[in-house]
């Protein structure tokens, strides 16, 4: 690949570097903005990388935030208030797997060399347009390839997280993974037991969100034996690999995607420490996957509006993946009807009753459980015929 002279860099980026230069500090722009701007795909802010220290980058600007200090990364913010992160030239000297231990003061060279990955190891200088691309990065961009900056051993072994990141990238952008760096992914899976779960769930979301196809990006964690260190409720069997596949026809919802393929959803995002709402979805889908309404009874349409709530919209978004045999008759027209029924405001809640507990006791009934037990009778009533929802009718009832 043959760079660019020059890209469009944003001003208040280049003020910033601008700055630092002026200061004496050397700065280039690195990252997934360089990388993606040779792509030719949007991007987000360019992150600098700088010689100034930390508390040197704090001086220089009036407005910062020290997102990452222990780490060389400091948030310098723009006129807007917008923030561009500006991290010191390091190295690594010690790591866990999880954890690393950075040293200021090295190189852009130094800097480079402990980058995860040759695409994302290229640095472009704002000011004077020049590049330093010392692993190759450009020529794997051009192969569409996926390779480790020097030893992959060692660099999966410094933080297990670049696994994850490795198969990521290879769903996100369709590149294939270096057989080497492919082989020492692979060597080094179990390493990924040593990683927090959020980390794990903000990676295998963020995947789910980024993968071109996110089908590919599941065969990945399957093949390569991640899913099985931190997904094992997505088994390999066959029903799992016809879901695996329709998976691609479903909104980009990393929640709805993973409370599909699993045996038990819930237990899954509760291991990735998934907020309560979040599992509180996968358990309706678990309960409910199974259990679609005839869309030619209307009763029954109502009644599974009323008892699925809130989760009715991702069930609905389920059915271009489910096999169509395990669904009711007509099932590809339950979205239809399930609008019409809305559309139509048929009560749907306790809540939408045209009476109300004070209601039923102003009416004869003892107060306690006997008027949210006639309030449910009434309810069901309204469900079979919501033309019965009036004031009259259902206290004659009761």
């Amino acid at each position: 690949m043959t760079f660019p002279t020059r890209i469009a860099v944003p001003d208040n980026v280049l003020r910033i570097a601008q700055k630092l230069e002026d200061a004496g500090f050397e700065t280039w722009c690195v990252g997934g903005a360089v990388r993606d701007t040779l792509l030719g795909l949007p991007h987000h802010d360019f992150d600098l990388t700088t010689a100034a220290h930390p508390e040197k980058v704090r001086e220089l600007f009036r407005r910062t935030v020290p997102i990452g200090i222990e780490h060389g990364t400091v948030a310098v913010l723009d006129g807007k208030g917008q923030p561009h992160e500006v991290t010191t030239f390091r190295k690594d000297i010690k790591t866990d797997g999880r954890h690393a231990v950075v040293e200021f003061g090295g190189s852009l060279m130094d800097d480079l060399a402990r980058r995860d990955f040759t695409i994302n190891a290229i640095a472009y200088h704002p000011l004077r347009h020049e590049w330093r691309d010392p692993f190759g990065g450009a020529d794997d961009l051009e192969k569409r390839l996926i390779r480790s900056v020097g030893d992959p051993n060692w660099r999966f072994q410094e933080d297990y997280l670049r696994i994850l990141r490795a198969l990521r990238f290879s769903a996100r952008f369709d590149f294939r993974i270096h057989a080497r760096t492919l082989e020492a992914l692979k060597a080094n899976v179990s390493g990924l037991a040593q990683l927090s779960a959020e980390r794990v769930r903000d990676e295998w979301f963020k995947g789910l969100k980024q993968a071109q196809k996110a089908s590919r990006l599941v065969h990945l964690w399957m093949s390569t034996g991640a899913a099985r260190i931190w997904l094992p409720e997505i088994r390999d069997t066959g029903d799992a690999a016809r879901e695996a596949k329709n998976i691609d026809r479903l909104p980009r919802d990393p929640v709805l995607i993973s409370s599909l393929l699993p045996s038990d959803p819930p237990s899954l995002l509760t291991r990735l420490k998934c907020s309560n709402k979040d599992i509180e979805r996968a358990r309706a889908i678990r309960d409910w996957r199974e259990r679609y309404p005839d869309p030619r009874h209307l009763p029954a349409v109502r009644r599974w509006l009323a008892a699925t709530a809130g989760y009715a919209d991702d069930l609905l978004s389920l059915l271009p993946a489910l096999d169509s045999s395990r669904l009711p008759s007509l099932a590809a027209r339950l979205p239809s009807i399930v609008e019409s029924v809305r559309a139509a405001k048929d009560p749907l809640s306790l809540g939408d009753l045209a009476v109300n507990g004070d209601d039923l006791i102003a009416a004869g009934v003892r107060a306690g459980p006997t008027v949210g037990e006639t309030l449910q009778r009434l309810f069901d009533e309204v469900l079979d015929d919501p033309a019965r929802n009036t004031r009259e009718y259902l206290l004659s009832r009761v």
